[in-house]
């Protein structure tokens, strides 16, 4: 490094990375900012340099050639495929994990795998190679069961099946339609749990866990949680119904069980382990472990993060001592996701943006974009399933849920749908109280 400024590209160019752009710009430390892709919202803090994510060979040339000091992968098919292994072995610093440690996000059997080693509780899943035997099971144990593809499936590979008519038109999708493609080939038919969802992300580096603020994210496309899954449609933190004892048992019978078995596998974990949760009667169970910062709860956790991110990134990547704890503002954030017509089957696009200037006028608003583009004529237009994240911030849920939900009424664009019950519960929560 030339001077103590570090040059950081952040890989990808959703609401997440947005979010992860937004929040490193406010470090006194950051030197250049890149995003690869990017996109018209990170060019506000950022400079989009034309390199898709999913080009590793490319983002490597590119982290050579500028000489980048720290690359932040957001996506998980870039670490699946092996980015930071190819970086690091190349002598650059890099905040996400190897394909070896991504796997954990990559197999859901392995993760399986990886939590029964470590006892840590999870639902129970019987594995599938074939269409038959599937098939065969499904109908000796009946419904309601979770069908999961193995593979990555950008969020939409694990259907809820409560019947047996949609328990077998999971595995037909799955096997005979092949709509998840090679992600499938595997197939996972797991005990449904019922209960609190709920989102714990750690900063993980070696056998050092820094766990964040939780959150909540809603999964279903449509109010009550009806519809089929996405990809998330709304998040916020914290989370009214974890208590510091709660909290502190997750960390200690989830989180650090599952680093240690990673350390034990001979694995090199630095970036952010996610654990997806379910609260149930009878305790906290893993639903599925994620390599990365989620989608949307990024958009939640770090508008109220009041520790330096870039700090705490740098630190995780080069293996130095984390902090004991983080810093967090006492009010809660509540994103929600506006998404286009369509989603999640298909998605319009081309749909011209308008309001994004009325939606950044309201107090404690902040807009991260998803799928958006601009055109020639550069006229903001939708580019994919999920367009924005508008996320309120205030002193209580009701005053976050109000900014969000006025920002989310200044935005339009043909198609438009989003979720009206986004931390519903929690503000009904607060007013108990």
């Amino acid at each position: 490094m030339a001077s103590d400024r570090l040059d950081v590209l952040v890989v990808g160019g959703g609401a997440r990375e947005h979010a992860l752009v937004r929040s490193l710009a406010k470090s006194p430390r950051v030197g250049r900012l890149l995003g690869a892709p990017g996109s018209p919202g990170i060019e506000d803090d950022a400079v989009s340099v034309a390199v898709d994510s999913g080009n590793i060979p490319t983002l490597v040339a590119f982290v050579d050639r500028e000489k980048i000091d720290l690359t932040v992968v957001g996506p998980e098919a870039p670490l699946v495929a092996g980015l930071a292994d190819q970086l690091r072995y190349r002598g650059f610093v890099v905040f996400g994990p190897g394909a070896a440690g991504a796997r954990i996000e990559g197999s859901k059997a392995f993760a399986k795998e990886v939590m029964e080693a470590a006892g840590v509780p999870t639902a129970h899943a019987d594995v599938f190679t074939e269409h038959g035997p599937a098939l065969a099971y499904l109908h000796k144990h009946g419904a309601p069961v979770v069908i999961k593809a193995d593979g990555l499936a950008a969020g939409k590979g694990v259907m809820v099946a409560k019947t047996l008519a949609e328990a077998e038109a999971a595995l037909t999708e799955c096997f005979v339609v092949r709509r998840f493609g090679d992600a499938a080939n595997v197939v996972l038919i797991e005990e449904y749990l019922e209960g609190e969802e709920l989102s714990l992300l750690s900063i993980v580096s070696g056998d050092q866990v820094l766990p964040l603020a939780p959150a909540q994210d809603y999964k279903r496309i449509f109010d009550g949680d009806e519809g089929p899954n996405t990809g998330g449609m709304g998040s916020y933190s914290p989370v009214p119904s974890v208590d510091d004892v709660l909290y502190e048992r997750l960390v200690d019978e989830i989180v650090r069980p599952t680093v240690a078995e990673i350390v034990r596998r001979g694995i090199d974990y630095r970036g952010v382990l996610y654990a997806g949760l379910m609260l149930t009667d009878h305790g906290p169970e893993v639903l599925e472990f994620n390599c990365r910062f989620g989608d949307p709860e990024t958009q939640a956790l770090l508008p109220r993060l009041q520790s330096d991110l870039l700090e705490l990134l740098w630190a995780a990547a080069r293996g130095e001592t984390l902090p004991a704890a983080t810093e967090w503002s006492n009010g809660p954030a509540v994103g929600v996701v506006m998404a286009s017509g369509g989603y999640p089957g298909s998605s319009s696009k081309g749909d011209p943006i308008a309001g994004l200037e009325n939606a950044w006028a309201v107090n404690g608003v902040e807009v991260f974009h998803a799928g958006t583009h601009r055109g020639s004529d550069r006229i903001l237009v939708t580019a994919g399933g999920r367009v924005l994240t508008v996320t309120g911030l205030g002193d209580t849920f009701a005053q976050a849920r109000a900014r969000a939900y006025e920002g989310v009424a200044a935005i339009s664009f043909a198609g438009e749908q989003h979720r009206t019950d986004i931390a519903l519960r929690a503000e009904e929560w607060e007013s108990r109280r």
